[in-house]
């Protein structure tokens, strides 16, 4: 018999060549079902993939791509094409992409219950229990109400009575989707607001309670008579008493001999973690009550001491949201059949559940909020909040399908809300709780402006800023803590701190006449660092967000680091950890600066450069791929954008700053002559850096930003280990064009004057360059202390404008740093507007995206490609210091 002619029905072998023997590979088969639910997990999985992307733009979840994915693969769209849906989901191979999706769901609301932390609701439960029961008690009494209606129009199911299917619709109505409510206040970056706390702590109880009147639901359904429910009922409450007390004590104390609850779960405790899953969902199923409780409760007995549940979840959520949750919702899509709601009537009803929904939740939430003494504007967010369904609301609409209560009709309404609720959730929050909004409540509440916005206290508001611009040194920093580059930030603070104490004589005091020693101690370095955590779509993302950035910020090992380093070399500090997602990083930087009044912000450009700090691969990038990532540049500019309201700020570029040199590419095993083991080669002590000197090369253009950074210069040069070249560059045109040699020659000296002690200047003013800028420079050069000038050097070189102009700079830069390859690493320092103007550039490239000499200045690009053997520090001037 040929290949072609084989069929399902054939007595003979089953062909083992497949295709190669004309078999349609598509054709569903009980013997080998499998390729067929390969190609729908790959259809259903591409759908909501491609949908999700636009969508992640509006704002919107995950839950409503696939959601969406599910009506446009069922009977609303795609069915509707003739023999798809024979030949993509045949009726035959549904129940195996049914238990594949439902053992999906069984795991992802093991995963909902470890994102519940009752301790929130605990901590918060005044507030909590009377916004929960609010946002309850009133849509659960209009959707009983409204259910009369659905039951007498729509129902067909005579066995479900009125009085099952009212408690359901209730429930529908009642619940709030607390995992996409997580996500929502995580993005608008609520979560650890009054707002945001109010909400998730309501939405812990209105969750939990849900799903036991749902359970009450399903029982009812699924048993007979009365009694048998109320068997089920007592059964499920046995059960959770017996996880609570009997499995939970011996559990925590198996993880703890394990290690696995501070140091993470071994593949051992997963194992037995999904066992108790399956066992817990196994005992729910078979007394009448869904196979999800049971999952749910042993989500609810981890503990979530030492991080155990955000590292259990890090384990296993990728694969349950990306394959297994859209092969649900897609389910929950084919069910919905949108063409069913074909007349007014159909309409009427799905517009009177939105707006029981939508009243039902808003009202009781807002009246119970305000009752907490939050503001109207503020309560009216949490009555919006609450009224997200999102994908609980879905696995309540299939589970009341699956059990008879719900129509075909009726099912399709509801899903017609929930998706109308969840997409409404995000602008409405916008709208009722702007972003200028929170900024003024919370200034507000701190005093500082009454509520017309007029300042309580402006005359100290203008006294502080006359004083910071008369002080022009950099008295309070904010740096941006990156665990790799740590080294060079502690350099650079070491350098920038001046002496903690000095000692003084005064005249004796005593009868014996001895002399009395006075420490005075000046004023000390402030430092502000801030490490941000990425904020992703994962649930253990959130999580992280939701333990508390306070938790994180005194456990944090990078900031406690930054905090001991800190304190032992005398500079005042503090630490932080923010929990943001990759676009709000600039912003959170910036936000922290102007919140601690900064000077100065201190911005490390990443070893690998990357916004990552995964350490796993430590090897440095290279400099083609360190600052080609179009993410990091864009971090970057965004940053001294929004900078330049607030502070001055610099771009620090590690070059071997503090005696570390790092390896590019991985270092190659050599075969020596001696018969040292590599071991042994790898564990030689490196000794300790004897020259601990630094040189600072700066050329100073003219302009806001190199005033700015010539002070930070003359700041860092205090330090007795710095020396630092300042050559003024002009534009001027001479007939004989000064070189970098040449540029030696005019060097200013220092005359030691025993009358005054003073540097003779030049008075004559370079041509090219502006009036302020040259008063500047020469009120700083003659104003230097004798030990200062012993070590600054100031330079003039006139360099005309045209194409040998950065080679002449770069020439320059050369000459003055990177000759001493012993020393602690040299700097030079550059204005990054003012560097640009040596060459014609734009503020983006051909493509309209930043690139590295957009973002840094040409002169700056042009060293990092050079490979100049020293560090960078581009400086923007920002706020008073752009005057």
């Amino acid at each position: 018999m040929a290949g072609g002619e084989l069929t399902g029905n054939s007595t003979g072998a089953p062909p083992q060549a497949g295709v190669l023997e004309g078999v349609n590979p598509i054709v569903y088969t009980p013997s080998n079902p499998i390729t067929l639910f390969i190609v729908q997990a790959i259809i259903v999985i591409i759908f909501c993939q491609l949908l999700a992307y636009p969508l992640r733009w509006l704002h919107q979840p995950r839950v409503i791509a696939e959601v969406l994915g599910g009506i446009l693969l069922g009977p609303t769209v795609m069915m509707r094409i003739p023999g798809f849906e024979a030949a993509i989901f045949p009726p035959a191979s549904m129940p195996v992409f049914n238990n594949v999706a439902n053992l999906g769901l069984i795991i992802f609301l093991f995963l909902v219950a470890l994102e519940v932390d009752i301790r929130l609701f605990t901590q918060n439960w005044k507030a909590a229990l009377s916004v929960g029961m609010a946002g309850m008690i009133l849509p659960f009494g209009l959707g009983f109400a409204i259910a009369w209606g659905l039951y007498k129009e729509f129902h067909v199911d005579e066995a479900i009575g009125f009085g099952v299917f009212g408690l359901f619709i209730g429930t529908a109505l009642a619940i709030t989707a607390f995992p996409v409510l997580c996500r929502i206040l995580s993005e608008l970056n609520l979560l650890r607001s009054g707002v945001g706390v109010t909400v998730l702590a309501a939405g812990i109880g209105n969750d939990v309670t849900g799903w036991v009147l749902l359970a009450l639901c399903v029982a009812l359904t699924n048993n007979s008579s009365g009694l048998a429910a109320l068997w089920a009922l007592l059964c499920c409450i046995g059960w959770t008493l017996f996880l609570i007390f009997a499995i939970r004590p011996p559990f925590i104390w198996i993880l703890k001999r394990t290690g696995s609850l501070h140091n993470g779960p071994t593949q051992g405790m997963v194992a037995l973690t999904m066992l108790m899953v399956l066992a817990s969902s196994w005992f729910t199923g078979i007394i009448g009550v869904h196979p999800i409780f049971g999952a749910f409760l042993v989500g609810l007995i981890c503990p979530h001491d030492g991080g155990f549940a955000i590292k259990l979840t890090e384990k296993i959520e990728d694969l349950i949201s990306v394959l297994f949750l859209p092969l649900y919702f897609a389910l929950s899509g084919l069910k919905t059949n949108l063409g069913l709601l074909n007349d007014g009537v159909t309409w009427g009803y799905c517009i009177g559940v939105i707006a029981c929904a939508f009243a039902g939740k808003i009202i009781g939430g807002t009246l119970a909020a305000r009752a907490n003494k939050l503001l109207w504007r503020e309560s009216f967010t949490i009555g919006a909040l609450m009224s997200c369904k999102g994908l609980v609301e879905l696995i309540v609409l299939n589970i009341g399908y699956q059990a008879g209560i719900l129509s075909e009709t009726t099912f399709s309404m509801f899903v017609v809300m929930a998706l109308v609720t969840t997409v409404a959730t995000t602008p409405m929050t916008k709208l009722l709780y702007p972003k200028w909004y929170q900024t003024k409540v919370e200034r507000w509440r701190k005093g500082e402006i009454d509520w017309e916005g007029n300042e309580l206290n402006p005359s100290e508001s203008l006294q502080g800023g006359l004083k910071k611009g008369v002080d022009t040194q950099i008295r309070r920093l904010m740096v941006h803590l990156r665990l790799d580059s740590l080294p060079s930030l502690f350099t650079f603070i070491t350098i920038l701190s001046p002496e903690s104490v000095t000692k003084k004589q005064v005249e004796p005091e005593t009868p014996e006449g001895e002399s009395t020693e006075v420490i005075i101690k000046k004023r000390p370095l402030e430092v502000h660092g801030m490490r941000i955590l990425e904020l992703t779509d994962r649930t253990s993302s959130v999580m992280h967000l939701t333990e508390g950035e306070d938790f994180y910020s005194l456990r944090d090992p990078v900031v406690n680091a930054f905090r001991t380093f800190s304190q032992l070399h005398d500079v005042a500090v503090s630490g932080r950890v923010a929990v943001v997602p990759a676009d709000s990083y600039a912003e959170t930087l910036m936000t922290q600066a102007h919140e601690v009044s900064s000077d100065f912000a201190l911005i490390p450009w990443g070893e690998s450069g990357s916004m990552s700090e995964d350490q796993s691969f430590p090897v440095t990038a290279d400099t083609n791929e360190r600052f080609k990532s179009f993410t990091h540049l864009e971090f970057i500019n965004q940053t001294l954008e929004k900078a330049s309201a607030i502070c001055n700020t610099g771009i620090f570029i590690d070059n071997g700053f503090g005696g570390i040199t790092k390896p590019v590419d991985r270092p190659e095993l050599q075969r020596t002559k001696s018969a040292i083991s590599i071991r042994n080669q790898a564990d030689v002590a490196a000794l300790p850096v004897a020259n601990k000197s630094h040189h600072i090369f700066f050329p100073f253009f003219g302009g806001a930003d190199d005033r700015v950074a010539l002070r930070v210069v003359l700041q860092l040069a205090k330090n007795p280990h710095v020396s630092a070249t300042i050559v003024r560059i002009s534009s001027g045109e001479k007939e004989k064009p000064a070189t970098a040699k040449s540029a030696a020659a005019s060097t200013t000296t220092t005359e030691d004057n025993s009358e005054t002690n003073k540097t003779v200047v030049n008075p004559s003013p370079t041509p090219g360059v502006d009036a302020e800028d040259g008063a500047l420079y020469a009120t700083l050069k003659s104003s230097l202390p004798e030990d200062l000038a012993a070590r600054v050097t100031f330079t003039e070189a006139d360099i005309p404008s045209g194409k040998e102009e950065l080679k002449e700079i770069i020439l320059l830069a050369q000459q003055a740093v990177g000759n001493t390859r012993d020393n602690a690493g040299d700097v030079v320092v550059l204005g990054r507007r003012n560097a640009k103007k040596v060459a014609e550039v734009g503020s983006s490239n051909a493509a309209g995206v930043p690139d590295l000499k957009n973002t840094v200045g040409e002169v700056a690009e042009r060293l990092i490609t050079t490979g100049i053997r020293a560090s960078l520090l581009v400086i923007q001037a920002g706020g008073r210091g752009q005057a």
